[in-house]
Order: C-alpha cells, then structure tokens, then sequence
C-alpha cells in the first residue's frame, strides 16, 4: 500500500481552522475516488502542556502507486490540493511512502 500523509502545521486561529476543515475541505475530500482507507488525527499537547510539532494529520491509503497517481491527478484531487491555501496558515507538509505491514 501507498500512504500520503499531510501534516499540518499550528493555524494562527484554531477555531477558523477547524471550522473550514469540517465544514468545507473534508467535504471536498469525501468526493476523492480510490481511496483505500483514510484516518484523521488532531494531536494533543504533551504531558507537560507543550504542543507538538504538528497540529493535525490526515493519512491516506491507496491500494498502488497508479491509483494515488490516478486520484490525486484527478479534477477532485486537484480541487482538494487548490484548497490548502484557503485554510491552512501555520504550513503543510506532504509525505508519500509504501506501507510495511508487520
């Protein structure tokens, strides 16, 4: 399997954040076809109350390189990727690498 992780960088407003993640690109992003899994993650600050390097992360699973290729390159992948500027203030970085199942 092929992941694509998107680690999102701390927002200057949370609240803006979250409010357009939620209510307008994930909707954008219900739309990708091809997808095998996908999962959300919202860290939490450390123990000692100091926040982590990234405030979010979403993951997504493709069965083979072709189909994140096919998904991503498509006019609902191209629409997903146009829309991080829109919301994302605090920086994005983008992984893509082959998934070792133990």
């Amino acid at each position: 399997m092929i992941k694509l992780t998107v680690l999102y960088g701390h927002p200057t407003n949370a609240a803006e954040f979250e409010a357009y993640y939620a209510n307008t690109h994930l909707s954008k992003v219900a739309k990708m076809k091809g997808l095998a899994k996908m999962e959300l993650t919202k860290f939490l600050n450390y123990f000692d109350g100091s926040k982590p390097d990234y405030y979010r992360m979403a993951e997504f699973w493709f069965n083979t390189p072709e189909a994140m290729q096919k998904t991503m390159s498509s006019s609902v992948g191209q629409d997903v990727a146009a829309d991080l500027p829109n919301f994302v203030t605090g920086g994005v970085t983008l992984l893509v690498g082959e998934v070792e199942e133990l």
